[in-house]
């Protein structure tokens, strides 16, 4: 079941605060690494989509990085 999809987000835990009374972000206490590994892979998605552009498919070795060396 694809994490974005409606059968998935009814699984969600919805929880009402008033303003000024939320929790922290810290995610940590309520999931898995794995679901913030989810969480992240999804916001890389949607961001992708949003410029328009096509995402770059490129292996590891080569990503374009800079290492700067002190």
């Amino acid at each position: 079941m694809p994490p974005d999809s409606p059968r998935h987000r009814a699984s969600w835990p919805i929880r009402i605060f008033r303003l000024g009374d939320e929790p922290d972000d810290d995610l940590a206490a309520v999931t898995t690494v794995a679901e913030r590994v989810e969480m992240v892979w999804i916001l890389r998605d949607r961001m992708w989509e949003l410029t328009g552009r096509a995402r770059p498919s490129y292996a590891r070795s080569e990503i374009p990085v800079h290492v700067i060396r002190r």
